[in-house]
């Protein structure tokens, strides 16, 4: 059995499990859009791989992360740009 451990994304708790990807911890709890582009289209990851900067959010505070190429930790803060209107 896999481990888990707690994230908050947007203010919500979410039990995620150990060494994955904040992309996919937000992609698993049905995020629908991690941020929006400059004309307010709804953005999800593309590449999985941190090539495309779709999936940028914002964690622990520092902006523009690349949530597909970062692993999640417990204690860690998630904020998506498009948390209000998924």
């Amino acid at each position: 059995m896999s481990e888990t451990i707690e994230i908050i994304a947007d203010g919500r708790p979410l039990r995620v499990e150990r060494g994955v990807t904040v992309a996919s911890a937000l992609l698993n709890a049905n995020a629908l859009a991690f941020r929006r582009s400059t004309t307010g289209q709804p953005r999800t990851p593309v590449c999985g791989m941190g090539i495309c900067y779709e999936c940028r959010v914002t964690i622990d505070g520092a902006a523009h992360q690349r949530a597909c190429m970062i692993v999640v930790e417990s204690g860690m803060r998630v904020e998506t740009r498009a948390a209000n209107d998924d």
